[in-house]
């Protein structure tokens, strides 16, 4: 890199056609961080677009992650028995949280904040062990302040853990990060079906054949719109299939608009709006679990983002970048919202817009906190019948799977102990779907845990990369699974990735 140019303004990929705006000069060995005038370069991530530009860029990004952020607060509200309004409520507030968390990540604040284009939201790898939690508290109404204690406690150790954390990349190559991937889609897709079928397995027409009609309407609206139209249209497909779908149901009286009518048009996430937190040593550990799990993701999207934005990201920055996001879910609970990461999509976002730059990511973290302090605009989700958000939630839970089965492509899955760590690994993670009886005789608290293939199967796939590639120095070492290397397969196989 030290006699070739950083920027080349005839690579297509500078090309102010595709929307990246202005051409960085090129750079020379002799003259690496100046223009010609003698002025300091500016990188296309700190470059600041126009006005307009900037506003209808960063809406696309929301517009990108906007089913993945509703998406964990409707499938857990729903679990806990919300009525519509108090799931309006829910939905702003992770609208609101995420906002702040994309803004400590692109702006940053001391070390804190990766200062990418780096979008953050609620992390879909949460769900799973906080519907555990609901499934084991017989007071519903306390399983959301143990949840918000178990996500508080989580952020903070994180925060705490994160220089440590960004030291240990090595132990969490593509088939750790793969595995974990394809069983956050994996163990998503029953609450997709589940949607499939209608609100509430006790109404007269659950798994009717017009619920499940709406359903499979909404699924082919997205892949017709993904298959025949093109660039920000494609990208909004899912969220234009929910419309269209809401649309449709409307004849079918499965579209109900009281949650509109009943918002208010300004509001505030009211601090501890559902009770002051508590404190449960299952769900912790099981939170703290999934942080580690979100850490794992966070890191290898950073060191993907950082090659597509031609700034590599090094350990400083992958330290800077957990401690926003686990300062982020540590602030979250505060005003009702769940564990915050990073949304791969928006990566995928990048690579194809070729914007890079992270003030256009902010501007879009500022809409997602106005849309959180107007409640008006987070009830609109609570419209779309369940049928519908079924079919939109095929794509959108098997696109993570398929995320991660990318990942375990690049994996070295040509070597036998990976494919041990991958077979194993899934096994432990999927128990919890296809026999839900299985620990049935073990205690609550100890339940929480091995109900979630997320976790299980996360903590299994670490414990054998250890074992089969990093202990001993035998002759099985020359099989050990390269580290996630910021130079190496990651852009290729994560650029175009929906972890969330």
């Amino acid at each position: 890199m030290a006699d070739t140019p950083r920027f080349n303004p005839k690579d297509p990929a500078h090309d102010p056609a595709e929307g990246e705006g202005p051409i960085p000069r090129q750079q020379t060995a002799e003259q690496p961080d100046e223009q010609e005038n003698g002025k300091p370069a500016v990188h296309p991530v700190d470059e600041k677009l126009p006005p307009l530009k900037m506003a209808t860029t960063g809406l696309q990004h929301v517009a990108a992650m906007y089913a993945g952020v509703v998406a964990p607060p409707l499938i857990v509200g729903a679990a806990v028995g919300l009525s519509a309004t108090e799931l309006t409520f829910l939905t702003g507030a992770c609208l609101f949280t995420a906002g702040l968390a994309t803004f400590l990540q692109t702006l940053g604040i001391w070390n804190i904040g990766a200062r990418l284009p780096f979008v953050n939201g609620v992390t879909f790898a949460g769900v799973a062990p906080m519907l555990a939690v609901v499934d084991s508290t017989d007071d519903k109404k306390d399983a959301l302040p143990i949840i918000f204690g178990a996500v508080i406690v989580a952020g903070v150790l994180g925060f705490i853990a994160a220089p440590f954390f960004s030291k240990l990349v090595r132990f969490f190559p593509p088939v750790v990060t793969g595995t974990v991937i394809t069983l956050i889609g994996v163990s998503l897709m029953p609450v997709a079906f589940g949607w499939a079928q209608g609100p509430s397995p006790d109404a007269p027409d659950f798994g009717s054949a017009t619920n499940l009609g709406l359903a499979g309407v909404t699924l082919l609206v997205v892949l017709l719109l993904r298959r025949f139209t093109r660039g920000f249209v494609k990208q909004i497909a899912v969220l234009l299939g929910l419309v269209i779908g809401t649309v449709i149901a409307i004849p079918f009286g499965a579209t109900d608009f009281g949650p509109v009518a009943e918002a208010d048009i300004i509001g505030f996430p009211t601090p501890f709006h559902f009770g002051p937190p508590q404190f449960a040593l299952a769900a912790i550990i099981s939170l703290c679990v999934v942080m580690v799990v979100s850490m794992t993701e966070s890191t290898a999207d950073m060191l993907a983002l950082g090659e597509i934005v031609d700034k590599p990201a090094d350990e400083k920055t992958i330290a800077a970048g957990l401690r926003a996001d686990t300062l982020g879910s540590a602030i979250s609970p505060v005003f009702n919202g769940f564990m915050c990461s990073a949304f791969a999509q928006n990566i995928g976002l990048v690579a194809m817009t070729r914007i890079r730059s992270r003030f256009v990511v902010a501007a879009g973290g500022g809409f997602l906190v106005l849309m959180g302090l107007c409640p008006i605009a987070a009830s609109l989700i609570a419209v779309v019948p369940r049928p519908v958000l079924g079919g939109a939630g095929v794509v959108l839970f098997g696109s993570v799977a398929a995320s991660g089965i990318q990942t375990l492509v690049k994996a070295g899955l040509e070597k036998d102990n990976n494919v041990l760590i991958v077979a194993v690994s899934l096994a432990v993670g999927i128990i919890p779907i296809t026999a839900p009886e299985f620990y049935h005789a073990f205690p609550e608290t100890a339940k929480i845990i091995l109900d979630s293939g997320i976790s299980t199967g996360c903590v299994a796939a670490v414990l054998l990369n250890l074992v089969f590639n990093h202990l001993g120095r035998g002759q099985d070492r020359d099989d050990v699974t390269a580290p996630m290397e910021p130079a190496a397969d990651l852009p290729a196989h994560r650029q175009g990735a929906g972890a969330h």
